[in-house]
């Protein structure tokens, strides 16, 4: 671990000039790896969509801004004024390592967050070739940018005695695993847990995870989500049915039971594998929002954003 040494000083050096940011209770996962030839000479991230392109897409639902490009700033306006009104606090922005292509938009993410009033976060994926050196330095590098907290994805990539050596708590960061396994993550020196995937924790599980949680002096953060559906892009057989809202909402009330400290949610833009609450155009060929909350036409479209705006107006009521 000798190699950490020099970038374990420098987390360090930033815990005593790290700033209080405004409370957060709900947070969103943002996803800005979509391509389009328009604006970025190629498609990326409308996965395994074959010649019919742009309407022949991978996905389950057919997004109302159409194929987009992440890198789009009129795309992005649109989408953090969908937040703006969805009333979440924080946009935890997907992130594959410094020099990737999630990197380079990062900035433009934060910025069009910022406008909004947003706080913006990442989500660390296991990028390939990455290490517990590499997350070392990722998490110095994000704290340089400015960015608070840190939702890791797969942290039993690594033991706990190798996320212990971080130090997490003295990074000036907010660092979050996501896992299910509460002790791991204050072995591990997490400041709390996410589960982020709806479908191996439906709910059911937030009450006893918040409570282990908070018997650790740890934040719950139970990860809620409109239903999943990846069988065009990843061959999943496995679905969650959203069953016209009613998935939306039964996970929302098993979090806020469960007196969760903050609430994500998975997701506004995985479109691959069919968590968004972004606004779906109801074409011929794919799913559609039709039934959501009672709505149909063009109000279904926008269903989940609406109903995500009554739950965070709940959740900032308690």
């Amino acid at each position: 671990m000798r190699r950490l040494l020099p970038v374990l000083v420098a987390l360090l050096a930033f815990s005593g000039t790290a700033t209080a940011a405004r409370p957060v209770r709900s947070a969103i996962f943002f996803y800005p790896w979509y391509s389009n030839p328009a604006h970025d000479g190629r498609y990326r991230g409308w996965d395994k969509a074959g010649p019919g392109l742009p309407t022949d897409v991978a996905t389950a639902f057919f997004p109302l801004r159409g194929v987009y490009s992440s890198g789009d700033p009129r795309i992005l306006a649109a989408q953090m004024r969908d937040l703006r009104r969805a009333g979440v606090d924080e946009v935890v922005s997907s992130w594959w390592g410094q020099g990737s292509i999630e990197d380079e938009r990062l900035s433009a993410v934060r910025a069009a967050a910022s406008r909004r009033g947003l706080v913006t976060a990442v989500q660390l994926e296991p990028y390939p070739g990455r290490t517990i050196e590499s997350v070392a330095a990722d998490l110095q590098y994000l704290r340089s940018l400015g960015i608070r907290d840190v939702y890791v994805y797969g942290v039993g990539d690594f033991p706990g005695d190798a996320w212990r050596s971080l130090n997490l708590r003295l990074s000036g960061l907010r660092v979050f695993a996501q896992t299910g396994m509460v002790g791991f993550a204050a072995y591990a020196g997490f400041a709390g847990f996410y589960t982020y995937d709806i479908l191996v924790y439906g709910g059911a599980d937030f009450r006893r995870l918040c409570a282990e949680a908070h018997a650790r002096a740890l934040l719950c953060i139970p990860s809620v989500g409109p239903g999943y559906d990846a069988a065009t892009a990843k061959d999943d057989v496995r679905v969650k049915p959203r069953r016209k809202g009613a998935t939306y909402d039964s996970m929302w009330r098993a979090a806020l039971a469960a007196k969760a400290d903050l609430v994500s949610i998975t997701s506004y833009n995985e479109w691959l594998e069919g968590t968004q609450i972004e606004p779906a155009d109801p074409i011929a060929g794919y799913d559609s929002y039709n039934g959501a909350y009672g709505l149909r036409g063009s109000a279904s479209e926008w269903a989940y954003i609406r109903e995500t705006a009554r739950w965070t107006a709940v959740l900032r009521r308690r």
